[in-house]
């Protein structure tokens, strides 16, 4: 997986799922800018409709220990990726959303 990509971070003690940015791999960990699964909902509604600020995604490290899986953001069969409903329901991209924070 390189830089850029879009993932999904399983993590355990305890557990937890994070859809962000892979913004890096190494030895040590992971670090994602990116939000819990259960907040996607949530995230979108408040791009959507900001109440003042426009809200960027947390940069989070996370150590190998707590690793489960990391897998790409991609679309199964009719199922679409997070990052394509995200696009879908916004009218742009993840990564360009995300230009405006950098």
């Amino acid at each position: 997986m390189e830089p850029h990509s879009i993932v999904v971070v399983s993590l355990q003690s305890p557990k937890e799922r994070l859809w962000g940015e892979l913004v890096d791999i190494s030895n040590a960990g992971v670090t994602v800018r990116g939000i819990d699964l259960s907040a996607f909902d949530d995230f979108i509604s408040q791009v959507l409709h900001p109440e003042g600020d426009r809200i960027g995604l947390p940069t989070l490290f996370f150590p190998m220990l707590r690793i489960e899986r990391i897998a790409l953001d991609e679309a199964r069969g009719s199922i679409p990726s997070m990052a394509e409903m995200f696009e879908k329901k916004v009218g742009r991209s993840l990564a360009n959303y995300l230009e405006q924070f950098a």
